[in-house]
């Protein structure tokens, strides 16, 4: 495995730049594909007269799915070549949306979601292993800026689109958007590094029990069922036990001994949790609060996500040369001061709004670029494949609890004011990402006591 790697990384890409644009397309794609289709739930529950709890689905079903598929498509990536892997993504992901077309009831609806999530999640973690892989170091930070604006880019321009179609099209047609990914499949072909099928095996149980044990533990948070609960806390524990006694793991388990690793990774966390809730809230808060319509809504979301994708070249630029360190210690602060800024100045207007999330925007997709350029640095060639994967699943997971928590919290205060409410939240978020400056301390001092020369 290391000698494959090796090589790999010597051969590097023919054409890097077309296949960054390729991945970033891809991804943008990918990720305004979950985006885009929260705006179509109340339609859909009129379409089919569906109960908010069934219409949930919809999303709980597309998020599990999601997250597991990330971590399984980067662990395949150790002996599957790259390159098939990416086609069987894609197309899962363009056939389904293809089918969706023609969905006719909330059965089918809900199998074609799944199916393209099953797609969607293997595209954000193979782009980040094929990168990990072939591009130099020297060259990295750039790859990996470029692909974390271009989810922030999609993160933002779903809403805009999204809105668009529901309000004039018809929530039908938001499986066009994602269907054009079948048209990318030949450039994989031809521009993806060809690879040989190395010695391996997938770890099906492992894969059980994790997906068991995330789907319990996500219901558990959105339904509030306390059988997912105990469900996925079983299937945890005999997760564990299955990849300390599994002879190729599902996950490796030296990534749970690895502490600069995890500490690492609860900064990702952090900053990816504070992320998706603000982009839950943004259009309730834009909605119920300022009254603008869908399209109005994704409007203001939507310059964050694009200045976080005009700045990327430079972020790149800066991680290549200077490395992640700085990155790593102040860009908290900066995460710091948008969430701070919203809980005291979400309720002045909605323009305030739009000038706080484009410092998170940027903020976020800064530092989830150095993030993953750092674990690409920090990890083994052998473990980043699944590192990368496991990075994800947390991510994924955190988002999931953060909106579910969001949600509870609108709950709890659903007799205060919007604005108070809001800025509660916010006040919460304000907590998560201090615990993530003092992890990014952590790190950054246990990573400088261990570049000291030994006394």
């Amino acid at each position: 495995m290391q000698k494959d790697t090796n090589k790999a990384q010597e051969s590097g890409i023919k054409k890097e730049g077309v296949v960054l644009f390729l991945l970033g397309l891809t991804i943008v794609l990918v990720i305004m594909n979950t985006m885009m289709f929260n705006l179509a739930l109340p339609d859909v529950a009129k379409a089919f007269q569906l109960t908010a709890a069934s219409t949930s689905w919809i999303v709980t079903g597309y998020s599990i799915v999601f997250a597991i598929s990330s971590i399984t498509y980067s662990r395949l990536a150790d002996f599957v070549p790259i390159r098939r892997l990416f086609v069987i993504g894609i197309l899962s992901l363009s056939i389904g949306a293809i089918m969706g077309l023609f969905s006719n009831s909330f059965a089918i609806l809900l199998i074609v979601r799944i199916l393209q999530a099953s797609g969607a999640g293997s595209i954000p973690a193979l782009a980040l292993v094929l990168l990990s892989r072939y591009i130099p170091l020297e060259r990295r930070g750039k790859a990996m800026a470029l692909i974390m604006s271009s989810v922030a880019f999609g993160l933002g321009f779903g809403p805009v689109v999204g809105g668009f179609i529901v309000e004039f099209l018809g929530w039908h047609l938001l499986f066009v958007v994602t269907a054009i990914t079948l048209v990318l499949v030949p450039f994989y072909m031809k521009l993806i590094p060809k690879e040989e099928p190395r010695k391996g095996s997938f770890d099906a149980l492992g894969a059980l029990f994790i997906g068991v044990g995330t789907t319990g533990l996500l219901l558990f948070l959105t339904n509030h069922s306390l059988i997912a609960l105990l469900a996925g806390l079983v299937s945890i524990v005999l997760f564990i036990v299955r990849i300390r006694s599994a002879k190729d793991p599902f996950v490796l388990p030296s990534l749970f001994a690895n502490r600069s690793f995890l500490i690492l990774g609860a900064v990702g966390v952090a900053a990816y949790l504070c992320s998706f809730a603000t982009l839950f809230l943004m259009p309730q808060i834009l909605v119920k609060q300022y009254h603008l319509s869908a399209i109005q809504a994704g409007l203001v979301i939507f310059p964050g996500s694009a200045l976080a994708m005009i700045i990327s070249r430079q972020v790149g630029r800066i991680i290549d040369l200077r490395g992640n360190s700085s990155i790593i210690r102040y860009t908290p602060l900066l995460l710091l001061a948008s969430v701070i800024l919203f809980a005291l100045f979400e309720g002045i207007s909605f323009f305030s709004i739009m000038f706080i999330y484009m410092l998170m925007s940027v903020s976020y997709t800064i530092l989830t670029s150095s993030i993953s350029n750092e674990m690409s640095r920090l990890l083994l060639p052998s473990q980043i494949a699944s590192g990368l994967g496991l990075f994800q699943l947390l991510q994924f997971f955190s988002g999931a609890f953060g909106v579910a928590a969001t949600a509870s919290a609108l709950v709890w205060q659903k007799d205060l004011p919007l604005a108070h409410a809001y800025s509660n939240i916010y006040w919460g978020l304000t907590l998560i990402v201090i615990l993530a400056i003092v992890c990014a301390i952590a790190y950054l001092r246990a990573a400088w006591r261990k570049a000291q020369p030994a006394a």
